[in-house]
């Protein structure tokens, strides 16, 4: 039989973007620890309806892992404890008494909607400004039109698989998004389709990076440890060649 405890959690509460925000305290007793921080949240929530207080506002869709709109500051850290997602987070990682700090992600790019929610189109917008492949329309080539070489095909489905939550941002202290960046420029520049647009890809991108309010990266590595699909350091190295080559050729 799974075990339950009493939990005291401390959560930020922002009415709206331009609301002044604080951190409000509640007692939760009873969460099973085969709950998720999500499910947690949802009996929280319940509470607070039952007692006619407003919800705690907080993102979620898949709850499955692969979307990304969960991620939370659970204690000072980026989805929580475990490399994970905060939606695949369970209580278990957590005894009997705890008391939990959940905050939205730290980023001046990421600004606050409302509590827990924040507005991630930042993303959204770099992505427009080269993270794709331009295709011609008609028919589809054939699957082994354009062979991929084995190395470059597993590295660039490893680090497609980026689920662009912004974990990597919220733990940098400079509140960097090189990690995000450069996972979207290697899995693009592995592959020959992405060959084309390669420079004027880095380019933009980067550029939008940086009027979006990103800050640099210093290597501190945060992004990498916090990133819930471990996305390797060494991205962010791809990414810094592809530029350096592409501003010497005058892009």
């Amino acid at each position: 039989m799974s075990g339950t405890m009493n939990l005291t959690l401390n959560i930020w509460r922002q009415a709206n973007a331009t609301a002044a925000g604080a951190m409000h305290r509640y007692e939760l007793a009873g969460v099973s620890e085969d709950m998720s921080f999500l499910e947690m949240l949802d009996v929280l929530n319940e509470q607070l309806n039952a007692n006619g207080e407003e919800p705690v506002a907080f993102d979620s869709d898949c709850r499955e892992g692969i979307c990304g709109m969960c991620g939370l500051m659970i204690n000072g850290q980026a989805h929580g404890p475990e490399v994970t997602t905060t939606c695949q987070l369970h209580m278990r990682s957590f005894k009997d008494g705890d008391e939990i700090t959940v905050e939205p992600w730290r980023a001046d790019p990421f600004p606050v909607v409302k509590d827990l929610v924040v507005d991630r189109s930042a993303f959204d917008r770099m992505i427009q400004n080269g993270g794709f492949i331009s295709a011609n329309t008609g028919s589809a080539p054939d699957a082994h039109a354009a062979p991929v070489e084995k190395k470059l095909a597993d590295l660039a489905f490893d680090v497609a698989t980026c689920i662009g939550c912004g974990a990597c941002v919220a733990a940098c202290p400079n509140g960097s998004a090189s990690l995000f960046l450069g996972a979207k420029i290697t899995h693009l520049g592995s592959l020959p389709q992405g060959q084309p647009e390669r420079d004027t890809r880095v380019v933009s991108m980067v550029g939008q990076h940086d009027a979006e309010g990103f800050g640099g990266c210093t290597n501190i590595g945060e992004c990498a440890a916090a990133c819930p699909k471990e996305i390797p350091l060494d991205v962010i190295s791809r990414l810094n060649k592809d530029l350096r080559t592409a501003m010497a050729k005058g892009y």
